[in-house]
């Protein structure tokens, strides 16, 4: 198995061998398709494992190409021509194989990655941490107990290993001897569990396509159910007008829901028209196909104490329908983000895309608003004024000293009212070192004599309200 990495994509440290997180996003997919498309001249049977990450098989490849470590230099060269540095690992198995990739720097020149020789898997996995394993549950626990490396952990007999771990430590030790994360199907099931769709007339847009992929998924998926099978990888295959054949293979860490395989649907043409030469002419879609290629034995999903928090495969159904009219931006839903001002702290994305803020809101934000937080932001901060008993408009000065308490406010046109409790200012200055859009404001609390309660912002003399609470 041949593992590649690429610099820039926040995931692409994440262990193949583990539990593999759904952070694929639209632009993060569309921004790997060249280098998918540069292994793919190598071997067609290209494994995404996530964006930043992909994988194949190597026993054909090596032997037409003259050895392992030629195919793998030869893929380095292709992926660096395309402008992006990379590690390469060749070894038994994916999660071995991811090992080796990680074990050197992503270069744009010199040594294409380690290979790892058929049959020193063992050796190789035996002097590598536990803490590769990239399970935080285990990682403190087995050093304690005397188990500091995989060689110590495969060491142990298999049932001891799960019975004293559950079904991480059962994962670890099949890990741990470079056996694949789970058992697969040893044969193909002989019925034919593809399903497609044709398109008369031709579909030119991709909404009407990546509505129809979510119901050939769900039938995919209840004709896997009924032979007590789950899949793992799916090929996606879709056919041009033109005579085209457009093929990809996704990868998900368990069962791939019909609006997990609508996503990738979408971000699959969308990869594609972005990857078109100029002037190309881009054939309409007249086959869509989904072909379960992977396999595992269905063991169940536990479902959590209190309810899954997941969308409902009714409310989903719903969203991708208004999407299909109306285009994939036409219904959004919010994500939490990081920032100081409340319309920054959450972030509309298209229903179904990840959405990953660039801005965590895990971090520290000096000068935030203290809880709770607002219940209605405005889009565009209405216009306001705040003054004094004298009727003067009150300022904060640079050391946040306010020149006298608020007694009256008027927010957008309306009569002034009475100001009958305040606390503030919290000042705030933001990329001083900028000039073009440096910021110093002080945002205070205020609560009106009608019970209503207001966020309040002055900058460069002028006041604004850019919240309001229940």
């Amino acid at each position: 198995m041949l593992v590649l990495h690429c610099a820039g994509w926040p995931d692409s440290e994440h262990e193949p061998g583990a539990a593999e997180p759904d952070q694929e996003t639209g632009p993060a997919a569309r921004a790997f398709e060249p280098v998918v498309a540069a292994v793919g001249e190598f071997c067609p049977k290209v494994e995404i494992l996530r964006p930043g990450t992909c994988a194949i098989g190597v026993r054909g490849p090596a032997r037409y190409f003259g050895g392992e470590a030629a195919l793998a230099e030869k893929i380095a060269a292709a992926v660096r021509q395309a402008g992006f540095a990379c590690q390469i690992g060749v070894a038994d198995g994916l999660f071995a194989a991811g090992l080796a990739a990680s074990t050197m720097p992503p270069s744009r020149t010199g040594p294409a990655g380690l290979i790892v020789p058929r049959g020193d898997t063992p050796a190789f996995l035996a002097r590598q941490p536990v803490g590769v394993l990239d399970r935080p549950e285990l990682e403190y626990l087995l050093p304690r107990l005397g188990i500091a490396t995989l060689g110590d952990l495969a060491a142990l007999p298999a049932a001891e290993a799960a019975s004293r771990f559950g079904a991480s430590g059962a994962l670890a030790h099949r890990l741990a001897r470079g056996l694949d994360p789970r058992p697969l199907v040893p044969r193909p099931p002989a019925a034919d569990l593809s399903v497609s769709c044709e398109f008369d007339p031709p579909a030119d847009q991709a909404e009407p396509v990546v509505f129809t992929a979510k119901s050939l998924a769900e039938s995919m998926h209840t004709g896997l159910a009924e032979r007590g099978l789950a899949c793992v990888r799916v090929q996606i295959l879709v056919r041009c007008a033109d005579g085209r054949e457009i093929t990809r293979f996704w990868r998900h860490d368990g069962l791939l829901s019909g609006l997990a395989v609508a996503e990738r649907v979408r971000w699959q043409l969308d990869a594609w028209r972005t990857g078109q030469a100029e002037g190309q002419t881009e054939g309409a879609i007249t086959l869509l196909r989904l072909i379960p290629d992977q396999l595992v034995r269905a063991t169940g999903r536990q479902l959590g104490l209190w309810g899954d928090a997941v969308v409902t495969d009714r409310v989903a159904r719903s969203a991708i329908r208004v999407q299909a009219m109306l285009g994939h931006g036409a219904v959004t839903r919010p994500v939490l983000a990081g920032g100081r001002r409340p319309a920054d702290q959450v972030l509309l994305v298209p229903f179904g895309d990840a959405g990953t803020p660039s801005r965590p809101p895990d971090r520290p934000w000096p000068a935030k608003i203290p809880a709770p937080g607002p219940a209605t932001v405005y889009p565009v901060p209405l216009a306001a004024e705040v003054t004094d008993a004298g009727g003067a408009v009150v300022t904060v000065t640079g050391r946040a000293q306010v020149s006298a308490p608020p007694a009256q406010l008027a927010a957008s046109g309306s009569p002034r009212r009475p100001i009958t409790a305040w606390a503030g200012p919290w000042p705030v200055t933001e990329r001083w070192w900028d000039p073009a859009h440096a910021r110093r404001q002080a945002r205070f609390q205020l609560v009106t004599d009608d019970g209503r309660a207001w966020l309040a912002v002055v900058q460069d003399g002028r006041w604004m309200v850019e919240a309001s609470y229940d």
